[in-house]
């Protein structure tokens, strides 16, 4: 295991294992729950070499590790014997009493539906390939090829309460084997059979919850559903268990813990869930789905026009997520979903925008970036293009909404619907196809819609949007660091100017510079730490490249964080594996919280004495935030620098 003697200290650091109560991870941290936080030695951890720092928040012991930090993990559980909590999002448990009650419905949906995106995307597409090949006269419904493509792609959907028992379970901290049980009892043949028996009678006749009694248990009515590719029903239930198998590990001995919580759990559960839990989530589903649906038939053209509107920026903020049961709910059913179907055009006017923008860029980066964007884009990944392209520059970004609007406005028209869950952009043809009547109308609609969206996304962009393309921002002199408001005329026949911060960060050490893929560290060589450069110093101080203020300082003094006044975060370690010295020739000069100016002196080395001691003092330089730049480059074209040189251009 790369990370084995890592995981060791970790484990050491908060106490052992059996201070450990739960261990999670984000994108960057580490997060524990502890017994007693006062076991955990914060300060070794906080000089432990693989460790950046220790927070204290939330109720978690946070150490953070960086963007290396899930293969981290995946060490640690194996060498703790710890039970995988899995990935969290980064501000998991911080603000759990001021999280609003949507964002915890949607935070529980992403948690949820995201491990098995990718595989309800593929198995879609698989079923709409099926469709598709229908359609196009190749094959017959009866064929054995047409069956046996339809069931791979159905499968994963007539047992989705199976793997949604699974990963709600995941999220619940309850066994995830329990949660499959729940989810298959859901799906099990002779439960689904019931519903042909003879009818005993008849409950809530005449209302909307009119439902005919097939069988009973202990006596009890049994409101039978058809559960198979539903979404609510196993989400409530696995809820539900979590707070029985809470209770009962509490009671039961350890001794006959490991069968007799799952058997109490269980055997209370799923006849809950057949009484209780399923027909009234089903109902709830039912109405849901109904409500969208109502809306929509009021008007769906307006409705394709807010839709397509907004679906970009709600894509942003995350919010997205909480269509997916709503489209679950509808494919249930109904056999289709009309609801996200009216987003379908906005990537594609996404794309328009982004091939406008690289036929008018004049930087090779910016172009580049523009290519794969527009290509990940035709599959229906707009992130990119989103993150990297339009969203930055803003205006294009309102392009791409409007065009998005005008598409879903078509979409509503001809009563497009997506009649499987599958994938995006291009992929999502066959899933728009009706199993029913073929191809019709509503399907032939989606390409005149997304090629209006397409083209206005294009056009707004080629006349409107021209001023936004590139971003130039000048060098700034060297030894300073700023962020300035740097004006770049675009077209000179046009007065307009556009606006780009761009942050210049100076050599903290004179010396031989190194590429940072070339130094003998591989998380810092891989560039998971952050990108920047490495120096091999010449002189046994280093200083503050740039002005801002100290968030690290480790009282071994090999390394040092820094936090500019423009944002960009910075590390700088002195050498490699030097935390080993324990501060052995190492003068900490500054402490967490200081103000610094660029030049100020940090620390002090010797540097003869830690080579002495077998030690390199190859120093790196990284922007840990790296990802939160377009470009980070070398500003000098020398080999070696001297102190408080302009090195790095963040722009």
């Amino acid at each position: 295991m790369k990370y084995e003697d890592l995981s060791k200290e970790i484990i050491d650091g908060v106490g052992g294992k059996e201070n450990v109560n739960s261990v999670v991870h984000c994108t960057t941290r580490l997060r524990f729950k502890l017994k007693d936080e006062g076991l955990a030695k914060t300060e070794k951890l906080k000089t432990t070499d693989g460790v950046i720092t220790v927070v204290q928040s939330g109720g978690q012991y946070q150490i953070v590790i960086g963007n290396h930090v899930a293969d981290v993990y995946d060490d640690l559980i194996k060498v703790g014997g710890f039970q995988d909590g899995g990935s969290v999002p980064d501000d998991y448990g911080e603000n759990d009493k001021k999280e609003g009650f949507i964002n915890r419905i949607i935070e529980l949906i992403s948690s949820i539906f995201s491990p098995i995106l990718g595989v309800l995307c593929a198995t879609g597409m698989l079923k709409g390939l099926a469709a598709l090949l229908v359609a196009l006269g190749w094959l017959t419904t009866k064929s054995g090829t047409y069956t046996i493509l339809y069931a791979i792609g159905d499968e994963f959907f007539y047992f989705l309460p199976i793997v949604l028992g699974i990963t709600t379970a995941r999220k619940f901290k309850v066994d995830q084997f329990v949660g499959f049980a729940i989810g298959a009892s859901l799906c099990y043949p002779t439960i689904v059979s019931l519903s042909g028996n003879k009818v005993l009678y008849t409950l809530f006749k005449g209302s909307f919850f009119q439902s005919d009694i097939h069988t009973t248990f202990l006596g009890l009515p049994v409101i039978l559903m058809s559960y198979t590719t539903s979404v609510i029903p196993v989400i409530i239930a696995v809820w539900f268990a979590s707070f029985i198998q809470k209770y009962v590990r509490k009671i039961i001995p350890d001794v006959v813990k490991m069968f007799l919580a799952p058997f109490i759990v269980l055997i209370i559960t799923v006849p809950m869930t057949l009484l209780i839990i399923g027909p009234v989530s089903t109902w709830l589903s039912d109405a849901i789905s109904n409500l969208c649906l109502a809306v929509y038939s009021v008007s769906p053209s307006i409705a394709g026009v807010v839709m397509g509107a907004v679906w970009q920026p709600i894509v942003v903020l995350g919010l997205h997520w909480g269509f997916v049961p709503v489209a679950m709910a509808n494919l249930t059913a109904k056999g289709y979903d009309p609801i996200i179907a009216l987003s379908f055009g906005a990537s594609f006017s996404q794309i328009g925008v982004v091939l406008a923008i690289m036929m008018q860029t004049r930087n090779l980066k910016t172009k580049g970036l523009a290519i794969s964007s527009f290509i990940s884009g035709i599959f229906g990944v707009t992130e990119p293009a989103i993150y990297g392209i339009t969203l930055p520059r803003k205006r294009p970004f309102i392009f791409s909404c409007i065009g998005g609007a005008l598409g879903g406005l078509l979409l509503g028209f001809f009563r497009s619907k997506f009649f499987i869950m599958g994938g995006g952009g291009v992929f999502a043809f066959p899933s728009m196809i009706n199993p029913k009547s073929g191809a019709d109308m509503s399907f032939y609609g989606v390409f005149i819609a997304i090629f209006v969206a397409f083209v206005i996304g294009f056009t707004l962009q080629m006349i409107f949007g021209k001023n936004y393309v590139d971003i130039e921002p000048e060098v700034a002199t060297a030894g300073a660091s700023t962020a300035s408001q740097v004006e770049t005329p675009v077209d000179e026949s046009n007065t307009t100017t556009i606006f780009n911060k761009a942050t210049t960060l100076a050599s903290p050490l004179s010396g031989k510079l190194i590429q940072l893929s070339e130094i003998d560290d591989k998380v810092f060589a891989s560039g998971a730490m952050g990108k920047g450069i490495a120096i091999d110093p010449t002189e046994g101080v280093i200083y503050a490249p740039a002005d801002g203020e100290i968030v690290l300082a480790f009282p071994t003094g090999h390394a040092v964080g820094l936090k500019t006044t423009d944002g960009a975060e910075l590390l700088m370690h002195i050498g490699m594996d030097t935390v080993n010295l324990e501060g052995k020739g190492f003068e900490i000069l500054v402490k967490q919280g200081d103000q610094v100016k660029l030049g100020t002196p940090l620390v002090k080395f010797d540097i003869a004495a830690i080579k002495a001691a077998g030690y390199s003092v190859v120093t790196p330089l990284v922007v840990t935030n790296s990802k939160n730049y377009h470009e980070i480059k070398i500003v000098t074209d020398k080999s070696e620098v001297t102190k408080n040189e302009v090195l790095l251009e963040l722009s």
